[in-house]
């Protein structure tokens, strides 16, 4: 006869997945503009608030063909307190917040005039199609959060800015009504503020902004958010 669980037990905590999310940064004007999209009402996930591109590592983006490297100190970072550290997992996180903002907004970002980079996965077709290789450089680490562990879904997120100006293109028929993202906005960081954020984006959103003053290509800690027996931490890595 097995023992069965106490009925007040708690559940083992989900195991968080690798993620990575990207802030693409306006600064042509003289008020920085930052890219946010408003996710579907019909989501599970933080339906209806505001958010930055991003999603979960699929296998694809570790051998995706690629323009440049990652810094230094942004792969050192990316290494910094996981299991398993490779430069191979360091290019997949940046690779996929790459992707993912494709996927989220249409827009691909690298460089042109290199050919088609080769690929046999759909993730990454379009860059293909269009002819864009995209580009490690100019890609910058600044934050890392994980789920709180009584979440369903828990995500290990590496957040990244990188100017617009390493916008290749961008395709049409991505954002809409019946898309993740139903529309989105290129908003001030004030206006970013007054928009309906959860904690985490409202706490990246100021991380961001932090950053921005020391500057991108600074070697500085990177911020790492985590909950710990009910309390919210932040460390830096």
């Amino acid at each position: 006869m097995t023992d069965k669980p106490s009925p007040t037990a708690k559940p083992k905590p989900a195991t968080p997945r690798d993620a990575a999310s990207l802030i693409l940064l306006d600064q042509s004007g003289r008020t920085p503009r930052l890219l946010m999209g408003k996710r579907h009402q019909g989501h599970a996930f933080m339906p209806g608030v505001m958010v930055f591109p991003g999603g979960r590592v699929e296998p694809s983006d570790r051998s995706m063909s690629a323009y440049g490297m990652l810094a230094d100190h942004t792969e050192r970072g990316l290494l910094t307190r996981i299991v398993r550290p490779s430069p191979t997992k360091a290019r997949a996180l940046a690779m996929s917040a790459i992707r993912e903002t494709f996927e989220e907004t249409g827009i691909l970002l690298g460089e042109k005039g290199l050919g088609a980079p080769a690929t046999s996965s759909e993730h990454w077709r379009a860059f293909a199609e269009h002819e864009v290789f995209p580009s490690l450089e100019g890609l910058h680490f600044f934050a890392r959060a994980i789920t709180p562990p009584d979440r369903s879904r828990r995500f290990d997120t590496r957040f990244f800015m990188v100017d617009s100006s390493a916008i290749a293109h961008q395709t049409d028929g991505v954002v809409g009504p019946d898309s993740e993202l139903t529309e989105l906005k290129w908003l001030s960081f004030d206006e970013a503020r007054a928009e309906n954020l959860v904690w985490i984006t409202r706490t990246i959103l100021e991380e961001a902004a932090k950053r921005l003053e020391i500057g991108l290509e600074k070697d500085v800690p990177v911020p790492f958010y985590r909950e710990w027996r009910g309390k919210r931490l932040r460390e830096e890595i």
